[in-house]
């Protein structure tokens, strides 16, 4: 006799067949994305800070190069052709110290020295000879009229014209440097042929006694 769950050919009346789930990826997703935060805040945390690096100061260029004329020397009023400059060399001021020549300019795009400014040429040189340990450094200037290249080496040029000048006086060149303004630290207008007159120039910074 059959079972009242038993239809007439012998299989079960009723058979369940379970539908396949769909996968939820979305625990899983948050999952990975809360494991990287984790990570990264456990990365921040482990980084050092950065340390603030003071810049480098620029570096003191060599008294051959063509650098800034005059740092830190003051200028002094007196004329290098005079008794102030033998004066401070007998004297106890501070150093360094900047003296002007009271003729010794330059024609436009020249550096030869001019006949009539040699004298004062020979009136450094006879100081120079009395205070023999004195050094000093020659800086030669531009005016505005051309490239900064060409000014620097101008200017350069100028300061060697001296410095050759004195050393044909007797004068060792050892106890002399030459550097270059250029057309930097103008001492007059470049906008009149007498300012730039002015501004083609050289100064005498008394470096050591």
């Amino acid at each position: 006799m059959a079972g009242p769950n038993d239809h007439k050919d012998g299989a079960p009346r009723h058979i369940h067949i379970e539908k396949g789930k769909k996968f939820n990826w979305l625990p899983w997703l948050l999952l990975g994305l809360g494991l990287l935060a984790l990570l990264f805040a456990l990365s921040r945390c482990n980084r050092e800070e950065p340390v603030a690096v003071a810049p480098a100061p620029a570096p003191t260029a060599a008294p051959t190069e063509v650098v800034a004329a005059t740092p830190n020397a003051a200028r002094s009023n007196a004329l290098v052709g005079t008794s102030g400059l033998g004066a401070y060399l007998g004297g106890t001021e501070a150093l360094p110290r900047t003296f002007t020549f009271e003729k010794l300019n330059f024609d436009t795009a020249k550096s030869d020295i001019r006949a009539a400014d040699a004298a004062e040429i020979d009136q450094v040189a006879t100081t120079l000879k009395q205070y023999g340990t004195a050094k000093i450094r020659i800086a030669g200037y531009a005016d505005s009229r051309g490239s900064d290249p060409v000014n620097m080496a101008l200017g350069k040029a100028r300061a060697n014209s001296v410095k050759n000048a004195l050393v044909a006086k007797g004068i060792d060149a050892g106890r002399i440097e030459t550097v270059s303004g250029g057309e930097s630290d103008p001492v007059d207008t470049n906008a009149s042929a007498g300012g730039r007159f002015e501004n083609r120039r050289t100064e005498l910074v008394v470096t050591a006694r």
